[in-house]
């Protein structure tokens, strides 16, 4: 759960450093006294769902801290979501309250906003004219995911999931000695917002809070490796997090400059999508301790984590102490011990065990192997059932490919649509990559053919969702006949 104040006080007598934010370090006294503040205010305006829309930094912490204290909703929105779905999920979760930055204020309110300083920022107040909305019993916090279609679902979560991952995560690194964690990631991805912001607090570590822009992030899909390594080297963190897509840019970065990544890091932890051994081994030669992990928002994020000293490169590692995990007949993923409440909208409560939609399974040592959607599997005109994940992250693997997306259903041979990592890259990289990702693949699964993507798949282009999931009926749409394939009526699931 959010740091209980008593907690952070303790952490506070030692005169410890809870935040090094962009112009200064915040003691855990200092961050008290705003958390104390902003939650009077809460108290007295009678905020019950409180929504922001904040950069990384002191505000975005003294937020979350102050809305658990005051007995309020926390629902954090991404910066990366588009106007219609920011409006969809203040009007699904009947937000009577807006914190934002001043200049995302017009976007709300039809006059001059309201300020409110906190942490040193004067922050834009929005009164919203909402209507209270029921919420399962016990919701603390609300999290919209972007499925492939794009349309936010909110997951409510309460304390007892939120604090058993916490404390999960904190006992499974506690070993590593980590007390300098650098966010990497949005605070409002439930990720970063528990892993990178809850439980180092809680540990009573120093959270490092910049800018997205200075860590080199911008959007949903843009990374300047180079930057984020000097944040690396100035900030030296025990610990971060990053996206597949991040670490491997930074790999390829750190390779062709010849440098190594800074050893202060203990842990650089990668989710949100399909690693692979190959990308893990790159990295750990040019110094990153990388370690795959594997979570979802319906069991309050992370749920298994490779760890130095008990890992297996390719797999999403082993559960950690707060996840109980299970493969059912079919070769789904299904998952107990920290689960949300429901969705918004939905009166049906969550089962005990909570199927995943991911397909995989367990080894011997108890290791998770996750092999892709159990909604995107494709059976080829032979029968077989090939994950285009698998594949994808097979393509992935080489230096040539930055993005893959296949296809191939009802066809007798799979097909791929790539973007290569350089615009003058030529074919036969490519075709070099697509051989090399073949050899290790069976004959049922290979790449047959496959085409340059016409677009980046990003939201600007229409071919990904604003959390950067491909959006498969689209990039099928744009390549159909340059992959010689028919775009299905129906291919997107939610």
């Amino acid at each position: 759960m959010t740091p209980s104040l008593d907690t952070l006080r303790r952490h506070a007598a030692a005169g410890a450093g809870a935040l090094e934010t962009a112009d200064r370090t915040w003691t855990y006294a200092e961050l008290l006294a705003e958390v104390d503040a902003l939650s009077a205010r809460l108290r007295e305006r009678r905020v019950r769902v409180l929504a922001t829309l904040l950069d990384n930094g002191a505000p975005w912490v003294v937020a979350e801290l102050a809305a658990a204290a005051a007995g309020a909703v926390h629902l954090p929105l991404p910066g990366f979501f588009t106007p219609a779905q920011w409006a969809h999920a203040l009007r699904q979760a009947g937000v009577d309250t807006l914190l934002a930055e001043p200049a995302a204020a017009p976007a709300f309110a039809p006059a001059a906003a309201e300020t409110c300083p906190v942490a040193d920022r004067a922050l834009a107040w929005i009164a919203l004219p909402a209507s209270a909305v029921a919420l399962p019993a016990g919701t603390t916090r609300l999290t919209f995911t972007s499925g492939t279609t794009g349309t936010p679902k909110g997951v409510c979560l309460g304390d007892g999931a939120v604090g058993r991952v916490a404390a999960g995560l904190a006992e499974a690194t506690r070993p590593l000695g980590i007390t300098r964690h650098l966010s990497a990631l949005p605070f409002a991805l439930l990720l970063e917002n528990i892993a990178g912001v809850l439980a180092p607090l809680a540990e009573g570590a120093t959270c490092i809070a910049l800018p997205l822009a200075e860590i080199g992030l911008g959007g949903a899909s843009s990374f300047d490796p180079a930057r984020f390594d000097a944040t690396v080297e100035r900030t030296r963190p025990h610990s971060v997090i990053l996206l597949p897509q991040m670490l491997r840019a930074w790999t390829a970065w750190l390779r062709a400059s010849g440098r190594r990544a800074n050893p202060s890091l203990a842990l650089v932890a990668v989710g949100g999508a399909a690693v692979g051994a190959p990308l893990i081994e790159a990295a750990r030669q040019v110094g990153i301790p990388a370690c795959e992990g594997y979570g979802l928002s319906e069991a309050a994020s992370v749920q298994t984590l490779n760890l130095p000293g008990a890992e297996r490169p390719g797999s999403a590692g082993r559960p950690l102490p707060h996840a109980r995990l299970r493969i059912a007949p079919d070769g789904e993923i299904e998952v107990a011990g920290s689960l949300f409440l429901g969705y918004l909208g939905d009166t049906n409560p969550a089962p005990e065990w909570w199927p995943s939609g991911d397909l995989g399974h367990l080894d011997a040592d108890g290791f998770l192997h996750v092999r892709g959607r159990k909604k995107q599997v494709l059976i080829t005109a032979y029968g077989r059932n090939v994950s285009p994940e698998w594949v994808e992250t097979a393509l992935r693997s080489h230096d040539a490919v930055a993005q893959a997306v296949v296809f191939g259903d009802g066809q007798p041979a799979l097909g791929a649509v790539l973007w290569p990592t350089h615009a003058d890259l030529p074919d036969a990289a490519l075709q070099a990559a697509v051989d090399r990702a073949n050899a290790t693949l069976p004959d049922y699964a290979r790449v047959a053919r496959w085409c340059r993507g016409a677009a980046p798949f990003d939201a600007a282009a229409g071919l990904a969702t604003p959390n950067g999931r491909p959006r498969r009926a689209a990039i099928l749409t744009l390549h159909a006949d340059a992959l010689g394939l028919g775009a299905p009526a129906a291919l997107e699931t939610p």
